[in-house]
């Protein structure tokens, strides 16, 4: 019996701790060793055959009956059995078992694994279960908001507690708190028993004081003084004035950043041998503040040497590839111009069709001549076809409306310009806050995936706007547009203007893709009341609609063309035009008037982005004749042209040019309504129909009479507030703006027989009257050049776009009016 019992023990130690304990605790091994019959031996053969008790035993196994499963509160015991790696029926050892344990634990659902068999070959599970977590509490916290720590941690009310979760979380937070600025900070976590085996987790946190940045200094550099490299550094010397960033914080993955550009400053002015030797922080004792010490190697100023180009494909001609490339021998060494030249290396062998390339220049550099050779090796592989496209983000908009919009299709050939014309497509849209375009490996060789990522952003505007002026002409605009009604990629805009000189309502529908074909068709529908009284001497009313189309004549030009049918209605005070002195020329024109008119515009885009363009241009020719009908007839002619480049700094110059004519047509006369009015959508600084020819009749109408011909030329400076964070979305901007509006062809002269009219005679100053005249227009022609000087703030606030004008003007007419102050702004929904 004592044999018996000491081979229960080497057996049981032998299949595990677990089994031993369980064993012993119930004390069954005895009996169970005492039925099992001993491997190797036959029954009823002499026990003397037995093995002798201090022999090692083979590794014995055992047969499982049934699985029992003991321990469970909330967790079913099938789910239980369907992570246990044994079934009734196998045989296991103790191998087995501690397999079967570590799955188990793996789950993370038991804080606790024990397995055991009976003597009758039940297997028995005992298990822990872990916690449910009740509620996840952070105490302490002031600097970094609740809502962002639990945007952070892993754990969440109903899940399983587990310690190795809670130890992750810990280090999530800790180093959230570090990348903030705060080094020092602590976090403590306290678990809170509840019954039902549930938890309150708490995290303790003592955020310590906030770690700035005292002092940043620079060895070794002798090319650049210290405030030269501090601009270049994102980390920034803690100020008080510093109300706006973080970048005044200590960070380590900053610093690292740092370096980089640091190389890339010194590499992009020819320093191609610049190294940052090394990056001291010291945190002072009061631990709020680190001084960092950078220890640089400038080295010698490089130019390029040779450049060459190597390819194993005759379809790329390296020598047609060379002139392509932004670099020449000469030049001084820049880095970035590398990249650019890898850049139009890839560019141009995707438009060629080779999707995947591998360009990787190699340097020579010699010390000697300082100089650096420059190798390109193009490895292209075989021509590519698009295999699909797939479109990934779009969570309202519909995949057609994407597609349509791609200028590659399945089984066209793989090309990168067409496919760079389709990323800018998609952001034209407006749609979309971001679009990347990517290539990935098809299902064969030859073929190419195409990735379209998209990110939705708001297609509603809500859009305010308010305008003030000297001679109080005050504005209020309320609008909603929807620029992807549906998610079709259809316009509707719906707009009311209420003020003090303009009321207007009108609506407008687009379809973009007409017909399913590449036309933008759409028809308008409005009404609208000038009251001019503080710029002329009537009110103006127009009612009408039309119908527009639109066809691309390439990736970059649009052509359309629409019809519009509409009544004009001149309304003057009761009795101005009777013996009280109302100018001729209006009370000549008032009443109603139909326009029937066609017209054409020619639109070229050649911007880099059709959103925030920094580089390119864009123009507009527009075309109106009046005379398909109707009461009038004339030609209108304009032409309007933008060109963006940038300069130094993140600073962009804009040049805006434009100017009109306007065409009488037979013997059509020719309205005051017909003119061009202009104002500060010519020369900022000036109001509403402020500038051109004006009724200077001495009895005071001071009529605004529009002009036939105008020209406007505007410089503008857009720059960021380099003391600002780009988050901020704060851009200012300087102008300067001249421009004309003169050559009124309206009627000047009337006779009159009523001796009536007679003290209301007056001699034309201007155009000489035909002999018999009794009187006749008295006007100021205008034909002067007006300037203005402005400043300007464009904010992309979290309301929507706003901006602001201050322009003052240098030269005007003697009658002109003039609006120093503008803004507007919106927002979105």
């Amino acid at each position: 019996m004592i044999r018996q019992h000491a081979s229960a023990l080497r057996f049981a130690r032998a299949l595990s701790p677990s089994l031993l304990a369980l064993a012993v605790a119930a004390g069954l091994a005895t009996p169970a060793l005492a039925q099992a019959p001993v491997p190797g031996v036959q029954p009823g053969a002499p026990a003397e055959a037995a093995p002798a008790p201090d022999a090692a035993p083979e590794e014995q196994r055992l047969t499982i009956n049934r699985i029992l499963v003991r321990g469970n509160q909330r967790i079913d015991q099938t789910t239980v059995l369907s992570y246990l790696p044994i079934q009734p029926g196998d045989t296991v050892d103790a191998s087995v078992l501690d397999v079967a344990v570590r799955t188990l634990t793996r789950t993370q659902l038991f804080a606790d694994v024990q397995l055991g068999i009976q003597p009758n070959g039940d297997l028995i599970v005992e298990i822990v279960e872990n916690p449910i977590i009740n509620q996840v509490v952070f105490e302490g916290n002031g600097a970094i908001s609740e809502a962002k720590l639990r945007e952070e941690v892993t754990l969440r009310p109903r899940g399983i507690y587990t310690r190795a979760r809670i130890q992750e979380d810990v280090g999530k937070i800790v180093e959230l708190y570090r990348l903030s600025g705060r080094i020092s900070a602590t976090v403590t976590p306290k678990i809170v028993q509840l019954e039902q085996n549930r938890v309150d987790v708490v995290f303790e946190i003592d955020e310590g004081p906030e770690t700035g940045v005292r002092s940043i200094t620079f060895l070794g550099n002798s090319a650049f003084s210290d405030s030269d490299l501090r601009g270049v550094m994102v980390t920034e010397q803690s100020a008080w004035w510093r109300l706006f960033t973080t970048n005044d914080n200590y960070d380590p993955n900053r610093l690292d950043y740092d370096r980089e550009q640091l190389r890339k400053f010194y590499t992009n002015r020819g320093y191609y041998d610049f190294r940052v030797l090394s990056a001291i922080s010291e945190l002072a004792p009061d631990d709020r503040a680190f001084a960092i010490t950078l220890t640089v190697e400038e080295g010698d100023r490089y130019n390029f040497g040779d450049i060459n180009i190597v390819t194993e494909n005759d379809r790329l001609n390296p020598d047609f590839l060379k002139l392509l490339l932004p670099i020449r021998s000469g030049d001084l060494y820049e880095s970035d111009k590398i990249e650019s030249a890898v850049d139009a290396l890839t560019f141009a062998a995707g438009s060629a069709g080779y999707a995947f390339v591998e360009i990787e220049p190699n340097y020579s550099a010699n010390p000697e001549t300082d100089t650096v050779d420059v190798t390109f090796n193009i490895k292209e592989g075989q021509r590519v076809y698009v295999d699909r496209i797939n479109i990934i983000g779009n969570t309202r908009t519909l995949d057609n409306v994407v597609r349509r919009e791609m200028m590659l299709t399945e089984g066209d050939a793989f090309n990168r310009t067409l496919l760079e014309r389709s990323r800018n497509n998609l952001r034209a849209l407006g749609f979309f806050k971001d679009v990347t375009v990517a290539e990935g490996r098809g299902s064969a060789p030859d073929r190419s995936v195409v990735n379209v990522t998209v990110t939705e952003q708001p297609t509603g505007e809500l859009s305010v706007g308010a305008g003030f002026s000297s001679v109080d002409a005050f504005v209020v605009n309320l609008g909603i547009t929807e620029r992807n009604f549906r998610g079709r990629g259809q316009n509707v805009v719906a707009r009311l203007e209420w003020g003090s000189l303009r009321q207007q309502i009108d609506f407008r529908f687009t379809e973009p893709k007409f017909l399913g074909r590449d036309l933008r068709a759409g028809f308008d529908a409005f009404h609208s009341r000038y009251d001019l009284s503080e710029y002329s001497s009537y009110d103006y009313r127009s009612t009408g609609g039309g119908v527009r189309v639109s066809y691309p004549l390439n990736g970059y030009t649009l052509f359309s063309t629409r019809y519009f049918l509409k009544s004009d209605e001149i309304i003057v005070p009761q009795g101005y035009c009777g013996a009280g002195g109302g100018a001729n020329a209006l009370c000549d024109q008032v009443g109603s008037f139909l326009n029937s008119s066609a017209g054409y515009t020619l639109l070229v885009d050649r911007r880099n982005d059709p959103i925030r363009p920094t580089r390119g241009w864009s123009g507009s020719l527009r075309q109106d004749f009046a005379g398909v009908g109707g009461d009038v007839s004339y030609l209108k002619s304009a032409i309007d042209l933008k060109y963006y480049t940038p300069l130094v700094a993140d600073i962009v110059g804009l040049i805006h040019a434009q100017a009109g004519m306007l065409n009488q047509i037979g013997n059509s006369e020719l309205r005051m309504l017909d003119h061009f009015q202009m104002g500060s959508n010519l020369v900022r600084g000036f109001a509403p129909n402020g500038i051109g020819p004006r009724d200077i009749n001495p009895y005071g109408t001071s009529d605004s009479l529009g002009g036939s011909k105008y020209w406007g030329i505007s410089a503008e400076l857009q720059m960021p507030f380099w003391f600002l964070p780009k988050e901020v979305g704060l851009k200012g901007s300087v102008y300067a703006d001249a421009g004309g509006l003169y050559d009124y062809k309206g009627p000047t002269s009337w006779a009159f027989t009523n001796e009536v009219n007679a003290p209301g005679c007056v001699q034309g100053t201007t155009i000489p009257l035909p002999p018999g005249s009794c009187t006749g227009l008295v006007y100021d022609n205008g034909n002067v050049v007006r300037s203005s000087v402005g400043v300007g703030l464009i904010w992309a606030s979290p309301f929507g776009p706003l901006r602001i004008d201050y322009a003052i003007p240098l030269t005007k007419g003697k009658f002109d009016r003039v609006q120093e102050f503008k803004f507007g702004g919106g927002t979105s929904f």
